[in-house]
């Protein structure tokens, strides 16, 4: 059987279908629609193959409106204040009680966190495994990291994390982005889905592209 293909002019032809549609007088909508790259794999069994779980950087933000929490030390605090970050201090985390009804609400007012380097292992103690649960530890940040940039990396980051089912979606940009970086985010993503996979596209049964409120559109 022939291995599919996925071509550069394939995916370019559907994002710009995409983005025409999503910024059209009728389709624009009062937010920021994300688009999702849905995954469909086969001749992969996830009972019996090697679950993978892997992170990488696209070459632009995905998600620019995503909101971020800073779990800090005082040196952390007043780098966040400076540029209008969320922070919160031990203090403030210690407040918690490790309630877990209270850090379950905290990690739904998020999409994700970071905390000072010195913290990380402070964290099940001070917030228990409630947010290792629903996929949002915090990701360290240094002191000679520039804070900015930090951000600049997560909103760009996307997770490939293969569960109990064949299908999976991520994040890859949204339809304020120019045709071309669209184009490449999904690009770096899908070679970089091939790579995890042990048959690499072989692996792959369908791919297609999806803004928040438009009909899905195939690029495999």
């Amino acid at each position: 059987m022939a291995t599919p293909k996925i071509t550069v002019a394939g995916i370019r032809t559907q994002v710009q279908d995409l983005l025409t549609h999503a910024n059209t007088p009728l389709s624009k909508r009062n937010f920021l629609e994300t688009v999702e790259l849905q995954i469909t794999l086969k001749n992969y069994d996830p009972q019996r193959d090697k679950r993978f779980c892997g992170s990488v950087r696209l070459p632009h933000v995905a998600r620019p409106n995503m909101k971020i929490c800073l779990i800090a030390d005082q040196y952390d605090l007043d780098r966040a204040r400076h540029i209008g970050l969320d922070a919160m201090s031990v203090e403030d985390v210690k407040k918690l009680n490790k309630n877990k009804k209270l850090i379950k609400k905290l990690a739904r007012k998020y999409h994700a966190f970071i905390i000072s380097d010195r913290l990380v292992s402070s964290v099940p103690r001070l917030l228990g495994p409630g947010l290792s649960k629903v996929g949002k530890f915090p990701t360290p940040v240094w002191p000679d990291e520039d804070l900015g940039e930090k951000l600049v990396e997560i909103k760009s980051m996307v997770k490939f994390v293969m569960r109990k089912v064949v299908c999976m979606g991520v994040v890859v940009g949204n339809v304020g982005m120019e045709q071309e970086e669209l184009t490449a985010n999904i690009l770096l993503a899908v070679n970089y889905l091939v790579s995890l996979l042990k048959k690499g596209m072989q692996n792959v049964g369908g791919l297609t592209i999806k803004s928040t409120m438009s009909p899905a559109r195939r690029i495999l």
